[in-house]
């Protein structure tokens, strides 16, 4: 079958070479893109294509990349039985009954969506009463807490106070499987399309509980729409590098490859629980006042790891929150070999940086380090919700040093997007408001000194997400001989205000030269 030919017209291409759009056009052919010019140059491009959008004055940019997913967070959400509707404990058991009879050979009785009023020991009696051996969980919204039988506290080993993504699994192993998770990978795929993203990172506890084997599938069936880069999250053992040797050399086609290792150091400034490098103040959350850290971060063995992962030239990532952990981590880093321009080896990261020392962040620059930041991750809250807790943990000084990603920029790092998705959803929108603006949802501003321009967001969106996945060769920018993943906004991004760009969305996405969405 001969290849098709698309070209993409707008006055609003912008390349990722230059700071600014031009008035264009994309040609592509097959699963690469042709040419990439000035308007006046596409007719011949034009008069051969097999179609032609005209996109008006709406952006057209390289696919977006986000670097820190969870798939397997995502479709929690979406698995079991559907519990919303219920009003009393008998009620949420009978649905999961009625779900485990439709659902035959399940190993775990699985529901989503429990009204919190529910939880408590009235449930906990109802659930053991129907499911005597079988493990059966209930998730509130969002999987923020849950209900379980004692077999499933025997079998899973986590509570409805601790049931976060680091403690489940064991849950996984027997969730991942199920016929319905699968078939969802093609949702997954689809609203990740929507949003623009076209290649990901994501991270897949341990050996990814055979979830692997439906990567390779999709893979060899041709109907992946989403670039997927593997990384294991060790949670139930330690960095496995026999399963990660084997599944480098088993992933290296077009769309599923493995690189390394992802793993968490602190957790959130809010609660107390980042590590910093000088102590709370009193009055902190979580006991933590006159502390640096509250719970240690497992430093030996993250030390041990990372020497036995870039050893084995596999990638590490650290997810730090505190400017504790960031410093801890760079001087790690520091330490590890360098390549000819003094930039490390092996391109490992920091994800999250929430609270960062500008010094730290310099000497993460000079060794070509990659900083995964959440750019719309203010979005999630009211100024003064957020602000009054950190103001009174860690003072008024050390605040302004809170996401900062201008200071990361101008250090010299690469710097790339992620959601922690499902925490976030990808949207570039609301990264634009965030992290251009500075706002947060309600829209009163924070820091507006440490954001970004729209070109440097839009750049990290996609070249800065392409150098992360080590393919910035054949993503990331809109040049001939790349692959054709391309995104198209519903308007002029440069148009845009960043306080009015919570409204701007998608209208096409290309994935490997083939329209995957339209709006």
């Amino acid at each position: 079958m001969p290849k098709r030919s698309l070209v993409l017209l707008s006055r609003s291409v912008f390349t990722g070479l230059d700071d600014h759009p031009m008035d264009g056009f994309v040609a592509i052919h097959g699963n690469r893109i042709k040419a990439v010019g000035p308007a006046a140059d596409s007719g011949p491009f034009v008069e051969s294509a097999d179609e032609v959008r005209d996109m008006g004055t709406r952006t057209i940019m390289a696919g977006l990349v986000d670097v820190h997913t969870f798939f397997t967070g995502w479709v929690l959400r979406r698995t079991g039985a559907d519990l919303s509707a219920a009003s009393t404990p008998a009620d949420a058991a009978d649905a999961l009954l009625a779900w485990t009879v439709a659902h035959e050979g399940a190993p775990v009785a699985l529901g989503r969506n429990l009204p919190e009023c529910l939880l408590g020991a009235d449930l906990d009696r109802a659930l053991d009463q129907v499911f005597t051996a079988m493990p059966a969980v209930a998730f509130t919204e969002g999987a923020g807490t849950c209900a379980l039988n004692a077999a499933a506290g025997e079998r899973y080993g986590f509570t409805p106070d601790a049931c976060y993504a680091e403690m489940i699994w064991r849950l996984m192993a027997d969730y991942l499987p199920l016929d319905e998770v699968r078939e969802a990978y093609g949702d997954y795929m689809r609203m990740l399309n929507s949003r623009g993203v076209t290649a990901i990172k994501e991270m897949c506890f341990d050996d990814y509980y055979g979830f692997a084997d439906e990567m390779a599938r999709r893979e060899v069936a041709g109907d992946l729409t989403v670039r997927v880069d593997m990384m294991s999250q060790p949670v139930g053992r330690a960095a496995d590098l026999a399963y990660a040797r084997t599944a480098r050399d088993r992933f290296q086609g077009p769309f599923v490859r493995f690189s390394g290792f992802n793993r968490m150091t602190d957790r959130g400034l809010w609660r107390g629980l980042a590590e910093m490098i000088e102590p709370y103040e009193e009055g902190a959350d979580a006991g933590a006042a006159g502390k640096t850290v509250v719970e240690e971060p497992e430093w030996d063995l993250i030390a041990r790891e990372l020497a036995e992962v870039d050893a084995e030239g596999f990638r590490y990532s650290l997810h730090c929150q505190g400017d504790g952990a960031v410093r801890k981590t760079v001087a790690l880093y520091r330490d590890l070999p360098r390549d000819e321009r003094g930039r490390l080896a092996r391109r490992h990261s920091i994800t999250d940086l929430e609270n960062s020392d500008p010094a730290d962040l310099e000497a993460f620059g000079s060794i070509g380090g990659i900083c995964e930041v959440y750019p719309q991750i203010l979005t999630l809250d009211a100024r003064e919700d957020c602000l009054s807790t950190m103001r009174r943990q860690i003072g008024e000084s050390r605040l302004e040093h809170s996401w900062n990603r201008r200071g990361m920029v101008d250090a010299g790092c690469i710097v790339c997007c992620g959601t922690d998705l499902p925490l976030l959803t990808p949207h570039l929108g609301d990264s634009i408001y965030s992290a251009c603006g500075g706002y947060f949802a309600d829209g009163l501003p924070v820091n507006q000194g440490n954001t970004l321009t729209l070109a440097e967001l839009l750049r990290a969106w996609t070249l800065g997400g392409a150098y992360d996945l080590e393919r910035e060769d054949e993503l990331g920018t809109l040049e001939p001989g790349k692959l054709a993943d391309v995104c198209v906004l519903d308007a002029d991004a440069f148009s845009v205000d960043p306080r009015d760009a919570r409204s701007l969305g998608v209208a096409l996405t290309v994935s490997n030269g083939r329209i995957v969405y339209e709006s």
